[in-house]
Order: structure tokens, then sequence, then C-alpha cells
């Protein structure tokens, strides 16, 4: 194909919104595209086992505009050699690399270069088991119906992909599903739910007084208290009010390619060192603007805390969090540095993402031990000013008078619900007044607000749990 088809594609996608961007940026397209595409299908190929194709075919329908660049890629999957190539029109290379235990790479000429993974040590979960090993069938007639309905395909697109639904009440799961080739230890990708494990990780270190949350973060670059970037603390990244000028991460689709953001995302090897080098756009605390660079840098901070290596950051993750939340198929992803890709690349089981899920129900405590500092809980959930979405810290949340907020209760959400949330349908909610934890992964559009079919699963699980018939395994 010739160049000048390339750049005719390229100008269709400024139909999404792009049309007083720079060349630059326009030229980052076909790298920040084939990025994605190399870091979905190596994840998903060598993590969780699927289908590269069928993969691939459900999350780019997934995202709006995309079919305007994806019949030009070619997508090369070695088996032996663990990676994948993706090119457009023979342009814009990306290559991602699997590591065993340390998930996938992208390849920008320098590979994560970090010791062997810490060996896995048997460690006693302090969570009580919450199922067997088999697939737990709904537990009434009433939850097989709303899982039924989770799962039913459309008719028309756009469709809704469910891969797994865990419904969890006190504490054990009462009804769980998957999609073909999937089950209870296959881990999936969380997208954006990874922020809140980043939270979580954020909020063990303040517990051990090695962060607090109201003092300047202590990067580098900023330490000059004449630098503005002085201002931001910890309180501004978890909110993404810190004002860094990195575009948006909200939607996902072709015209987000051109933001800023995901040139650090599949183009930077070291993400946090670009972010930390990016200049304010508002100062600190005065606006809200959701993108992932918010997340890096946290993720910077846990790693250097943790000893400054990738391995580190496993180490530290399994014994401070999985390990007491007997999460036991999870694969943490990172950059050439050996930074966490924290805003967007952990995998689970759809099980683990619920026992994330069950320690925030249970106030941040596990087998009577405090994992989560006291008041944690309480301030993820807690809205944030001007964020129009309905968002805490780490978490999204139905608090306040968001527009968000306001929608996701009229269409059957509880007033106290919060919730981990990643792009095209990812889900960890917390509802504390019915005590639910209920986790749904997929590959819906995020518009319209109802294609993912969120609303009606809460809906009609909340109905389910709360019609005082007793629930067979319920506590």
């Amino acid at each position: 194909m010739t160049r000048r088809k390339l750049f005719l594609v390229l100008a269709a996608s400024t139909a999404f919104g792009a049309l007083a961007l720079s060349a630059a940026r326009a030229r980052d397209v076909p790298r920040v595209a084939t990025g994605f595409v190399a870091n979905i299908v190596c994840s998903e190929t060598f993590v969780s086992g699927l289908d590269p194709r069928r993969n691939l075919a459900e999350t780019t329908d997934a995202m709006p505009g995309t079919g305007l660049i994806t019949w030009a890629m070619d997508t090369e999957v070695d088996l032996d050699r663990k990676d994948v190539t993706v090119t457009l029109f023979g342009l814009g290379g990306s290559h991602a690399v699997y590591r065993e235990g340390f998930g996938c790479t992208l390849d920008h000429g320098a590979l994560l270069a970090d010791g062997p993974l810490p060996p896995s040590r048997p460690q006693a979960a302090l969570l009580p088991e919450i199922a067997g090993p088999a697939i737990v069938a709904p537990q009434t007639p009433q939850l097989a119906a709303a899982l039924d309905r989770a799962f039913a395909e459309p008719a028309e697109p756009p469709f809704r992909r469910t891969r797994a639904v865990v419904v969890m009440k006190d504490g054990r799961i009462v009804a769980e599903r998957y999609a073909d080739g999937i089950g209870t230890d296959t881990p999936l990708l969380g997208f954006s739910v990874t922020k809140s494990v980043i939270s979580a990780l954020i909020g063990i270190l303040v517990r051990d007084g090695k962060l607090a949350v109201d003092q300047p973060v202590p990067i580098a670059a900023w330490q000059d208290p004449k630098d503005p970037r002085h201002a931001i603390t910890v309180d501004r990244l978890l909110r993404h009010t810190a004002g860094l000028a990195l575009g948006s991460s909200l939607q996902a689709s072709l015209a987000s390619a051109l933001e800023p953001v995901n040139r650090m995302k599949f183009m930077e090897p070291d993400m946090a060192a670009y972010a930390e080098s990016i200049p304010l756009e508002t100062a600190p605390g005065k606006a809200w603007n959701y993108h992932d660079g918010n997340f890096i840098i946290l993720s910077h901070l846990i790693r250097n805390a943790a000893g400054g290596h990738a391995a580190d950051v496993i180490r530290f993750a399994r014994a401070e969090l999985f390990g007491p939340l007997g999460m036991r198929n999870v694969v943490m992803q990172f950059d050439a540095a050996g930074t966490p890709e924290g805003s967007g690349a952990m995998m689970a089981s759809a099980r683990d993402w619920a026992r994330l899920g069950q320690l925030y129900l249970n106030d941040g405590v596990v087998g009577g031990k405090r994992i989560l500092p006291e008041g944690w809980v309480t301030y993820s959930a807690s809205p944030t000013a001007n964020a129009w979405v309905g968002i805490g810290a780490g978490f999204w949340t139905n608090l306040g008078d968001s527009f968000g907020a306001n929608y996701r209760v009229a269409h059957g959400w509880p007033r106290d619900a919060f919730f981990a949330k990643g792009t095209i349908g990812q889900y960890v909610i917390i509802v504390p007044s019915q005590r639910l934890v209920i986790v749904r992964l997929g590959r819906s559009p995020n518009m319209p607000p109802a294609a993912d079919g969120v609303s009606d699963l809460v809906r009609d699980v909340v109905t389910a749990t709360s019609t005082g018939a007793r629930l067979a395994g319920g506590n």
C-alpha cells in the first residue's frame, strides 16, 4: 500500500475530534495503534491463552473508528518465540515480547532488563476461601436469570461479549459464569481496573509511613519548590487533578491514538520519565482530567519504594496484597524501565478481581489484619470535585452529586456503590449496603452506556440477593 493511502486513513480519523492536532502527533498514530494491538494480543495469547484472532476482532470491534485502520494491519504471532509483531501498511511496526512471570513488554530497542522472577513462596491467604474449585452455579433462579441476561447477545451491534461474571455475597461466590475458553483461573486483562490495584499498593505505603497523600510526591524532577509541579501530591495523582498536559484517557477509540498520553504508553521505553517531563496544563488541584500518566507516576513511586526493579515490585505486591487476599492468578506487566504499567495492564482471574473487591468491602481488613490504612476505603470512594463521571481516589463512586453518579443511581445502582472500572467493559463493583461484590469482564463499547449491560446486571443481582431468600453457600 502507498503512503498516500496511509495519510488518507489518518485524515479520516480526524472526524473523531482531532482536527486541530499537529502533524507530528498524527505521525504517532501508526506506532500507537500497532503498539496497542501488539500489547493486547501478546498478553492475552501468552498469559490468558485466548485465541489471538478472535481476541483481536472482539477488542477492536469494541473501539469506535478502529476499523478504519485495523484492516490494514498485519499481526504476526510467533508461538515459539512468544512475541507479537504488528505493522500498519508496513509502517509503524511494534513488537511485544512475553517473559515468564512479567507478561508482555513493548520492545523499543530496550526490553525489560530485570533479574529473574522472584520465587513464588507458598503464603497462607488471610481472606477466607470464596469458593471451591468448581464453577459456582447461580444459587437461585433469579441469579441464573441475571447471568443469562448478562451473557445474552443483542441481535444487532453493539455486541456485549461478556467474558466473565462473578457475584459474591457476604464473602462467598453465589454465582459465576465464563465465556468459552475462559475458566476460574484464567488471568484476564483489567485495563484501568489496574488503577485500583495501584491505589491499594499506594495505600499500603501510606499505612507504612512511606508516603503521605497530602505532601508533594518524591519525584526528583519536581523537587525544586519553584517548579509548579512541586505542588502535585499523591492525592492529586489518585484523583486525576495533577494538571499535567497529557491529554485524556477517557475514550477508547481511534481518535484517542492522537493523545500524548498514548505516546507515553506505546512509544516510550520509560513511561514514567516521559510523564514526569510533561509541563502543567492547569495548576495542581484546580481541574479534573482523567489520564493514564497520573497512575504511571504513582507506579513509579511504588517501584522506587519496593526496591527499584520489576522483581522488587512483584515481591512487594505478593507479600502485602496478593498473598493475603489469595490472589494466585495475577500477572503484573512492566515497561522497559521496570515500572509497572499501572494505568491498565494488570491481569488476574475474575475470582482474583473479586478478592480485591472483598478487601474494600471489608474496609481494608482481612483475617483480622489491616491491609489498607484505617479510613482508606472511605477516602477512595469519596467524590472528587468537578469529576463529572463520578470518581474518587483510585475508584469510581456513586457518592456525591456528579452527573455520572446520578445517572448510575437512576439506572438501578445503589447510591453507596463504588467500583474499579476498565475501558470496554471491565468492572469490580462493591456495594457495602448489600454486602455484594460483582465482577464483570468483557469486550463492550464504552458508548452507548448500556452497551455492556452492567446497569442491568447490578440491578438484577441486587434484586436477586435482597429478596430474603437464603442463598446456598451464603453466610
